[in-house]
C-alpha cells in the first residue's frame, strides 16, 4: 500500500518548483492558479527571491503547497498516478496537511492558497516578536519530553509542538520556558537546540490564530477527500468534512503527531511513502520511524524516473 506525504515549513528553498513549471504545463498551471488566487506573483518570489521574502510565514506556507500540488500534477500527467486507485492515505506535516487535503480534492487549490496565506499571517501576528521560541529536544522519548515541558512551564506556556520521531521532539512557547526546557533536557541526558523561527508555532500561544482559522474554515467548502487524510492532531485518518475542519482548527495550537501518524499508516499496511514537493525531510523521518518501508521523494524533473518504481509505474 502507498501513501503520499507533503512537507511543512522549513522545506522551502529558492527556486523550488521552477524546473517543474518550465518543463511541464500541468505544473505551470498550478503556479498560475495560486498566483491568481492570491492576486500577486508568489511564483516570482519562489523563483527569484529574495530568500528572506520567501521565508516569511505568510509566503512560505502557500508556496510549499504550490510546489507540492505542482509536483502531484506532474506525477498524474507523466507517471499515470491515479490518487483514488493508487494511494491508500495522504498526510502532511503541519501546513502540509492542507497540501494533502488539496491533493485529495477536499479543498480547491485556490481556497488552499488563500487559507494558507491567512494561516501564515495570523500565526505571525498571534505573538509579539521575541516573546516566543521553539527548541528541538533530541535523544529523549515522548514521555520524557512531555514531563520536561510540564516542569519548564512554571506558569508560562511550554507545549510539545512536533513529535517527529527518531528522538526529535520540538517544544514551543514562551521564550524563557523553552530555554528552561533545553536546560532540563540536557540534565536528563538529552540535547536541546533553540530553533530559528519567526513565532512559537503549535502551542497555546497560537490561540488567536486558531480563532481566525476557525472563522475562515467555517466559510470554506470542504469536500469529502478522495482518500482519507491522516490528521496531525489525531494521528488517524479522517474523511468527514466536519471532522477535518475541526482538526485543522485544533492543529494551530496542537501537537503535530508525525511519528504516530507514520506508525498509524504503517499499521494499516502502508509500506511505500512518496514525499511530494520540496525537499526530502519527511522521507528521512519515515525511514527512521517505519523501518523496512520504502520512501522516496519527487520535487523536480530529475526525480521522475527514480520515483516511478515507488508508484508502480
Amino acid at each position: 500500500m502507498r501513501a503520499l506525504i507533503f512537507p511543512g515549513q522549513g522545506s522551502q528553498t529558492l527556486g523550488m518548483g521552477k524546473g517543474l513549471a518550465d518543463t511541464f504545463p500541468a505544473a505551470r498551471a498550478v503556479f498560475e492558479e495560486v498566483d491568481d488566487a492570491l492576486g500577486e506573483k508568489l511564483s516570482a518570489v519562489m523563483w527569484e527571491g529574495p530568500a528572506e521574502t520567501l521565508n516569511l510565514t505568510a509566503n512560505a506556507q502557500p508556496a510549499l503547497m504550490a510546489a507540492s500540488l505542482a509536483a502531484l500534477r506532474v506525477l498524474e500527467a507523466e507517471a499515470g498516478l491515479d490518487l483514488k486507485r493508487d494511494v491508500a492515505l495522504v498526510a502532511g506535516h503541519s501546513l502540509g496537511e492542507y497540501s494533502a487535503l488539496a491533493a485529495a480534492g477536499a479543498f480547491s487549490i485556490a481556497d488552499t492558497a488563500r487559507l494558507l496565506r491567512l494561516r501564515g499571517e495570523s500565526m505571525q501576528k498571534a505573538v509579539p516578536v521575541g516573546t516566543g521560541a521553539m527548541a528541538a529536544l533530541l535523544k529523549l522519548d515522548s514521555e520524557a519530553v512531555h514531563e520536561i515541558a510540564r516542569q519548564a512551564a512554571e506558569g508560562e506556556v511550554c507545549d510539545v509542538a512536533n513529535d517527529n520521531g527518531a528522538g526529535q521532539i520540538v517544544v514551543s512557547g514562551h521564550k524563557a520556558a523553552v530555554e528552561r526546557a533545553v536546560a532540563l533536557a540536557q540534565g536528563k541526558g538529552g540535547r536541546g537546540m533553540m530553533l530559528t523561527v519567526s513565532a512559537p508555532f503549535h502551542c497555546a500561544l497560537m490561540a488567536p490564530a486558531a480563532e481566525v482559522m476557525k472563522e475562515a474554515l467555517a466559510a470554506t467548502r470542504i469536500e469529502a477527500p478522495a482518500v482519507p487524510v491522516v490528521a496531525n492532531v489525531e494521528a488517524a485518518p479522517l474523511s468527514d468534512p466536519n471532522a477535518i475542519r475541526d482538526a485543522l482548527v485544533r492543529q494551530v495550537v496542537g501537537t503535530v503527531r508525525w511519528r504516530e501518524s507514520v506508525e498509524a499508516m504503517a499499521g494499516r499496511g502502508v509500506d511505500t511513502f512518496v514525499e511530494v514537493g520540496a525537499g526530502k525531510v519527511l522521507t528521512g523521518l519515515v525511514k527512521r520511524i517505519a523501518a523496512g518501508s520504502r520512501a522516496g521523494a519527487f520535487g523536480q524533473p530529475a526525480d521522475l524516473d527514480g520515483i516511478r518504481p515507488f508508484l508502480g509505474a
